[in-house]
C-alpha cells in the first residue's frame, strides 16, 4: 500500500471504513482476493480506493488514519502476518474447491476420473496446502520441498493406510517424491479415507514439527478445518488409472477462473458491478502472467548457469584425460627404466649392485606413487562424469518445466482475451441500457405533459357543463313563467 498524503480540499476517510475494507479482503501473491458468497473476486493492491466520509470525525482523524496505515504496512511486512494470510487464503480456496467438486459431481451423477477438471483443481489446492510452511531439505540440485515425508507417517498412525503407501511405492512410473505424494492423495480419495488420514496426521503435531514450520497450515487450526471439510468428499466415487499418468512432471497451478464470476449470468442492472469484477479478474490474470514471466526468467537463468557449469566440467574432464595420458606415458617410461636396471644388474659387476638396488627401490616407490595418483585421477574422473550426467538430467527437467510454464502462460493470455471481450460486451450492453432509460424518461415526461393538458381540458369542459346547466335551468324557469300568462 502506497503512502497517503493529506488532500487540501477533500475530507479525510474514517478508520472504520479502512478497517472494514481490510477485514473483507484476503491477500494472495501481492493482490487481493475478496470472498463474495460462493465466488472469488480479485483486485490488485494498487487499485484500492477509500471513499471519504462527508464530514471528518474530529480534528486528529488524519493523524489516526496515518497511524493505522503505518500499522497495516508493518503488519504486511511481518512474516507471521503473511503466513496467517496465506493460511486463510488456502483455507478459503479449499472451501470453494471442495464445495464446487461435491456439487458438480452430484450433478454429473457418475464416477469421476483423472480428466475431470474440478477434481484436478482439488488435488492442486490440496498439494498447496500440504506444501505450505514445509521445511526444505538440501540436495545436490538445491533445496527440495516434498510433502511425501509427512504422508508416509500416516501408515504408522492408521494401519489401513499401509496398503496405499505400499501401492504407491510399487508403482513403476513414479520417480520423484512429489509424484508419490500425488498418487497417495488419489488413492486415499478412492478409498474414501482422505479425511480420516488427514485428521490422524494433524493430531500428531509433535511428528509434523519435523517437516513443517511452527506457523504452517498443517500446524494451525486451518488444517483441522480443511480436514473436517474433506468428510464431504466421501459421497464422491472416483477411479484413477495410475500406470499411464505422469504425476512427476505435472504443474500445480490453481485455475482461479473456475471460481470467478461469469458476467453473462448477471442482469443488466448489475452492469457496473460486472465490469468492476471483470477488471479485477483481468488485473489478477495480468499479475499472474507477470509472476509466470518472472519464474520463466529465473528458470532460464538456472539453465544458463548449468550450461556454464557443464562447459567448465567438460574442460576439467579434458584436462583430466590429458593428465591420465601423461601419467600412462610416464609409467611406461618407468617400466622401461626398471627393466633396463634389472638387465644391468644381471650383467654388471657385483660392487655396483648396491647402488643399482637403491635406484631400483626408488623407481619402484616412484611407480607406486604414480599408480596411486592415477587411481585418484580415475576416481575424480568418474565423479566428474556422474556430476555431468546429473547436470544434464537437471537441465532436461528445467527445460520441460519452462515449456510447461510457457503453455500455462499461453492459456492465461487466452483467458485474458476472453475477459476483455466480455468486458467490451458488458460495456455495450450498459450503454444500450442507459440509452433506453433516457428514451423512456423522455417519453414519460411527454405523457405527463399530455396528462396535464387533458386534465385542464376536462376542468374547462366541466365548467362549461355547469354553465349550460345553469342556462338550461334559467330557460326552464322563464318558459314556466311564460306558459301561465298565455293561458
Amino acid at each position: 500500500m502506497s503512502a497517503l498524503t493529506p488532500p487540501t480540499d477533500m475530507p479525510t476517510p474514517t478508520t472504520d471504513k479502512i478497517t472494514q475494507a481490510a477485514m473483507e479482503t484476503i491477500y494472495l501473491c501481492k493482490f487481493r482476493v475478496s470472498m463474495d458468497g460462493e465466488w472469488l473476486c480479485l483486485r490488485e493492491l494498487d487499485d484500492i480506493s477509500l471513499t471519504p466520509d462527508p464530514e471528518p470525525t474530529h480534528e486528529d482523524s488524519w493523524e489516526d488514519l496515518t497511524d493505522l496505515v503505518e500499522q497495516m504496512r508493518d503488519d504486511a511486512e511481518d512474516p507471521n502476518y503473511l503466513m496467517a494470510n496465506e493460511r486463510m487464503n488456502l483455507m478459503n480456496m479449499a472451501k470453494l474447491s471442495i464445495k464446487g467438486l461435491i456439487e458438480s459431481a452430484l450433478n454429473l451423477g457418475r464416477t469421476l476420473d483423472s480428466d475431470y477438471a474440478p477434481l484436478q483443481q482439488f488435488f492442486v489446492v490440496m498439494e498447496h496446502c500440504l506444501k505450505h510452511g514445509l521445511r526444505a531439505k538440501k540436495t545436490f540440485l538445491g533445496q527440495n520441498k516434498s510433502f511425501w515425508g509427512p504422508l508416509e507417517l500416516v501408515e504408522k498412525l492408521v494401519p489401513e493406510a499401509a496398503e496405499i503407501t505400499a501401492s504407491v511405492k510399487d508403482l513403476p512410473g513414479l520417480k520423484t517424491p512429489v509424484g508419490r505424494g500425488r498418487a497417495w492423495l488419489r488413492l486415499a480419495l478412492m478409498q474414501k479415507k482422505l479425511s480420516e488420514y488427514m485428521k490422524a496426521l494433524i493430531n500428531k503435531k509433535e511428528l509434523l514439527s519435523e517437516f513443517y514450520e511452527p506457523n504452517a497450515l498443517m500446524m494451525e487450526e486451518e488444517g483441522a478445518i480443511i480436514a473436517g471439510l474433506l468428510v464431504g468428499l466421501n459421497v464422491i466415487d472416483a477411479n484413477f488409472c495410475m500406470k499411464g499418468e505422469d504425476l512427476d512432471s505435472q504443474v500445480g497451478v490453481i485455475d482461479f477462473s473456475m471460481y470467478l464470476k461469469d458476467g453473462n449470468s448477471s442482469k443488466g442492472s448489475e452492469g457496473d458491478g460486472q465490469i468492476t469484477a471483470i477488471l479485477d479478474q483481468k488485473n489478477y490474470v495480468e499479475e499472474l502472467n507477470r509472476h509466470l514471466n518472472a519464474t520463466v526468467n529465473n528458470l532460464q537463468g538456472k539453465v544458463d548457469a548449468l550450461e556454464k557449469s557443464n562447459t567448465k566440467l567438460t574442460e576439467e574432464l579434458a584436462v583430466a584425460n590429458n593428465r591420465i595420458i601423461t601419467l600412462q606415458e610416464e609409467m611406461e617410461r618407468v617400466k622401461e627404466e626398471s627393466s633396463y636396471i634389472l638387465e644391468s644388474n644381471r650383467k654388471g659387476p657385483k660392487q655396483d649392485k648396491t647402488a643399482e638396488g637403491q635406484a631400483l627401490s626408488e623407481a619402484r616407490k616412484h611407480l607406486k606413487e604414480e599408480t596411486q595418483l592415477r587411481l585418484d585421477v580415475e576416481k575424480e574422473l568418474e565423479l566428474q562424469i556422474s556430476m555431468r550426467q546429473e547436470m544434464e538430467l537437471a537441465m532436461k527437467l528445467l527445460e520441460k518445466d519452462v515449456c510447461e510454464k510457457q503453455e500455462a502462460l499461453v492459456s492465461l493470455r487466452q483467458q485474458l482475451d476472453d475477459l476483455r471481450a466480455l468486458k467490451h460486451e458488458l460495456a455495450f450492453k450498459l450503454q444500450s441500457s442507459d440509452l433506453g432509460v433516457k428514451q423512456k424518461s423522455e417519453l414519460n415526461s411527454r405523457l405527463e405533459e399530455k396528462t396535464n393538458q387533458m386534465a385542464a381540458t376536462i376542468k374547462q369542459l366541466e365548467q362549461s357543463e355547469k354553465d349550460l346547466v345553469k342556462q338550461a335551468k334559467t330557460l326552464n324557469s322563464a318558459a314556466n313563467k311564460l306558459i301561465p300568462k298565455h293561458h
